[in-house]
């Protein structure tokens, strides 16, 4: 994952249950980012360890005071970070409304941001999104999966088995299927245990600008490809 991050052309997902792993490797993820990019932290809590950006800022929610007044969401602070020239956004997690304001604006050119969703699964993750933006507006569940596809690159599961083990279950990328009217997925990645080494079924569009951002030889380009070929 070391060049993920560095391509502004991808918006990524971490999804996971409880305490597999989600905010960690997001943190991790996130201090791959160029340090000359002006980055816009939104959380409930300030809870991502970013370093070396010098162009950080931080947004946390707030609670309505005891009259019932001055509450900040996740969603107002997403609106409000649009305004502020961010070149990346890091989500600490979407659970409402807010999945809507995030998809627009991975829509509108705020790409190679990250956040993370709480879901069992890629395909689970799809049904809450829809779940989620329709908490925000009603609009057709067709319509929503087709901004979910052009919105999302990569997802990213995370797992924590009950030897306390994190890992990565699988990576699957979003496409639409105008036949059917739904998001459905792509699997790149699959790994069924934590001492498993995985196995790449297929590889991302981007894997071929690689070279271009210096993130990997032509080489390491080709052997991905043929571990990929050789495990379809």
């Amino acid at each position: 994952f070391n060049g993920i991050n560095l391509l502004k052309t991808e918006y990524l997902v971490i999804g996971g249950g409880t305490g597999s792993g989600k905010t960690t490797f997001l943190g991790a993820l996130s201090n791959y980012i160029p340090k000359d990019e002006r980055v816009i932290t939104i959380e409930d809590s300030a809870e991502l360890q970013i370093v070396g950006i010098e162009n950080l800022v931080r947004l946390e929610t707030r609670n309505a005071n005891t009259s019932g007044s001055g509450q900040i969401t996740i969603r107002d602070l997403i609106k409000s970070s649009l305004r502020m020239r961010p070149e990346r956004i890091v989500v600490g997690e979407v659970r409402g409304g807010e999945a809507l304001d995030m998809l627009q604006a991975m829509n509108t050119g705020h790409d190679g941001s990250l956040t993370t969703l709480h879901a069992n699964a890629p395909k689970e993750a799809i049904s809450r999104l829809t779940t989620m933006v329709r908490y925000g507006v009603d609009l057709p569940v067709e319509v929503i999966e087709l901004q979910i596809a052009e919105a999302l690159d990569l997802v990213v599961q995370t797992n924590r088995d009950p030897a306390g083990k994190r890992y990565i279950t699988e990576i699957v990328g979003y496409f639409y299927n105008a036949a059917e009217k739904r998001c459905e997925t792509k699997n790149y990645f699959k790994r069924a245990f934590w001492h498993d080494q995985g196995t790449w079924r297929a590889f991302p569009s981007w894997l071929d600008t690689l070279p271009e951002f210096a993130l990997a030889t032509e080489e390491e380009v080709e052997r991905w490809k043929q571990r990929a070929s050789s495990a379809a």
